[in-house]
Formats: C-alpha cells, sequence, structure tokens
C-alpha cells in the first residue's frame, strides 16, 4: 500500500507554504484549511498531514481548533505535528481528533520520552520526523531552525531498536522548491530500513515523482507546493489513487 497524503501548513490558523522552511518566504495560501482538506476528501485522499508552524517554533501546539474542525467536518485520518512535547500534547492531539501524530523536536530533546510514547500509546499512533539537510544528514529541529549533531542514520537506528516503525522522512534543501525528491537519499534509506515503513517528504514536482518513490519501496508522500502551484491536479490525484488502489 502506497499513501499519498497532502500536508496543510498553518500559522495562526493559516494554510500557508514555505521555502526550504525559511519563515521569512511565508505565503498565505487559505485563510480555510477546512475547505481545502474537504476538496481533498472529495477526490479520495483518506489522510491528511496537518502541521501547526506555530507549534513547531514554540514547542508547544498552538493551532487544536483547526484540528478539530478537520476532524469534524471531514472524515480524513489527521496526521498532527508541529509542537507535540508532553504527554499532555499527545492526548490533547488526540482528543481534538488526531488519528497519529507525529514528533521531531522532542525525539532529539527527550529520546526516552518518545520511545516511551512508541509503547504508552502504540507504534501506529505514533511517528518520527526525521527532516535532516542533505549537506551533512544533520537532523533539525524547532520547525527547521536549529540544527543538531545528531546525524540521520544513526537517529533512525535508535528510534527502531525501540520500536518505531512509521518515519517521515524530508530532504530540508529540497522542501517547497519543487526541485525532486532526493530518491539517492531514500533508496539507502529503504536498504538500511526495510522493515521501517518510510514516508518521502520535499521536493514532489508532479505524478511521476510519486510513481519513482512507489517503485523505491517507500510506503507514501507526504506533498503540498506541486498542488498548490497546480503542478499537481486533483484529476491526476483521482487516477494515480484508482491504480494504487488496484
Amino acid at each position: 500500500m502506497f499513501e499519498v497524503i497532502p500536508s496543510i501548513w498553518l500559522i495562526q490558523g493559516k494554510c500557508v507554504r514555505l521555502k526550504r522552511g525559511d519563515f521569512s518566504t511565508e505565503e498565505v495560501i487559505s485563510d480555510n484549511p477546512l475547505e481545502i482538506a474537504q476538496a481533498f476528501e472529495e477526490h479520495g485522499i483518506t489522510k491528511l498531514h496537518l502541521v501547526d508552524l506555530d507549534g513547531a517554533v514554540r514547542e508547544s501546539p498552538k493551532n487544536y481548533h483547526i484540528l478539530e474542525a478537520i476532524a469534524e467536518y471531514t472524515s480524513l485520518k489527521v496526521d498532527f505535528t508541529g509542537g507535540v512535547s508532553t504527554d499532555g500534547d499527545v492526548i490533547k492531539s488526540f482528543e481534538h481528533g488526531a488519528s497519529t501524530i507525529t514528533a521531531a523536536t522532542v525525539a532529539v530533546r527527550f529520546p526516552e520520552r518518545f520511545a516511551q510514547w512508541l509503547i504508552s500509546y502504540g507504534r501506529e499512533k505514533i511517528n518520527l520526523a526525521a527532516d535532516s539537510d542533505s549537506k551533512d544528514l544533520s537532523i533539525k529541529i524547532k520547525g527547521w531552525q536549529t540544527k543538531t549533531s545528531i546525524q540521520l542514520y544513526e537517529h533512525l537506528e535508535f528510534f527502531f531498536e525501540r520500536g518505531l516503525k512509521w518515519v517521515k522522512c524530508s530532504d530540508i534543501s529540497r522542501d517547497g522548491v519543487m526541485d525532486g525528491p532526493n530518491f539517492e537519499l531514500y533508496r539507502d534509506v529503504v536498504e538500511k530500513f526495510p522493515a521501517l515503513q518510510i514516508m518521502a517528504s520535499g521536493g514532489v514536482r508532479n505524478i511521476d515523482d510519486f510513481v519513482k518513490l512507489k517503485e523505491l519501496g517507500l510506503s507514501g508522500v507526504v506533498f503540498g507546493r506541486a498542488y498548490y502551484e497546480k503542478k499537481i491536479t486533483l484529476k491526476e490525484l483521482d487516477k494515480f489513487l484508482g491504480q494504487v488502489s488496484r
């Protein structure tokens, strides 16, 4: 099964897009994230990646109300991320309708806490965001604003040994610029961790990129800008999803 997951990035309740995680490049796409989510649902999408950028920077979610609205007025399974740092944040995310949560910063700063979440809430409910720069594969956190000394592969190995199943892997240098996914990176990650369910993110240009990522053995793709710039249409999504489901 190859999952196709659109993303909605939130700042102050609005849907935005950035380039390479740079907040100075912020562009407001819509004042109505719910409307965008409903359009995805109408065209066969079943899962949504909802990114609380305010929460990511402040290390505490701020857009629960958007999560709650999408969960209430669609049947989408929402993967919520952005500042989820405590057990209270996890519980509150689920209470507001999240099906899963994805965390990055807490996994670096409090690795044993994140490892415990895999046990407490289940490895199907807790995802890791392993976002790195292709120049040196160092992990970045806090909405990609903070560089760490932790390397991607050691990060994945640590949590894989503690039960991790799902990981979103982003090449930050490709995000929001549509230069194409880092296929070489994803090939290496799949080879090193064949038992992990790996979601690619960053650089997607078109449906052909979906096909290549699927052929590499990834479990799915998270995309955003290509859709918002009409490089991927809802009609194309319909067709691809029909092919994947056969």
